[in-house]
């Protein structure tokens, strides 16, 4: 039996989506690990096997840290509970989560999983002009593949999801402006992956410019040459090692995310 997989699955969920729910409840615990929640107030969603395009969203109040895959909520493109196992209420869901993640997960059939944060880092990066800047390793595994969403205020108008994907276009990772960091994945170690990185890029870019010097930038070649040795395999080996990894330093969690 996986480990992912209980003795006694909830009724109403296979083994399918338990799986990710796991695996989804690990990521929101990983980020909380690594200090990039904002309390109750950012998302992390994961699509559902199946025609009906329904995903898991944390339960509103949740902190990450204590986040189990029986917290997380089943919804639709249309933001209905379909969940047995929470009954619908107006605070079941956070709505700009909602607004946010069901314009993603219904337009890119590739976005298996939506990461986003508010970060002093990314919300930092997401104010400055310049946007991120090609001034790290980190920084150029996104350099040309890095897309930007202009502030329109709390994410609560069902119209800006138009806008939003407009400007996400084909890229799985993107700037809101003024606001904070979102990726997407084909799998939830690849958000992962996608997340960590981009919060890194942010940091050091944040720290760099608070030292006043003038600052290096690679050349064009460089820049473009680093960014096309990053891996595009979302089920590589490196990955699969970084999410095992990764998965060990929530190990031991005082209540097991695999419940």
């Amino acid at each position: 039996m996986d480990i992912n997989t209980p003795s006694r699955i909830p009724a109403g969920i296979d083994e399918a989506e338990w799986a990710i729910r796991c695996d989804l409840a690990a990521l929101y615990r990983l980020v909380a690990h690594h200090k990039m929640t904002d309390l109750i107030y950012t998302h992390i969603s994961a699509r559902i096997p199946g025609p009906d395009h329904h995903f898991l969203i944390n339960r509103y109040g949740v902190m990450f840290h204590e986040m189990r895959a029986s917290d997380l909520v089943k919804i639709d493109l249309d933001g209905n509970v379909v969940d047995p196992h929470h009954p619908a209420t107006p605070t079941t869901v956070n709505k700009a989560g909602f607004v946010i993640h069901s314009a993603i997960h219904a337009a890119r059939e590739d976005a298996i999983c939506v990461v986003h944060t508010h970060t002093a880092a990314g919300i930092a990066v997401s104010a400055q002009e310049h946007g991120l800047l090609p001034i790290s390793q980190h920084a150029l595994k996104f350099y040309g593949r890095l897309a930007y969403h202009g502030y329109e205020g709390i994410a609560l108008d069902l119209e800006e999801r138009d806008r939003l994907v407009a400007d996400l276009g084909e890229h799985s990772a993107m700037i809101l402006v003024n606001h904070g960091l979102l990726v997407t994945g084909r799998t939830i170690p690849e958000a992962w992956n996608q997340i960590y990185y981009l919060e890194r890029a942010c940091q050091a870019q944040v720290a760099a410019l608070s030292g006043g010097a003038k600052l290096i930038l690679p050349p064009e070649e460089v820049r473009l040459r680093t960014a096309s040795q990053y891996g595009r395999d979302p089920n590589s080996p490196t990955m699969a090692l970084a999410w095992q990894a990764s998965l060990r330093l929530i190990e031991g969690d005082r209540t097991d995310w695999r419940c």
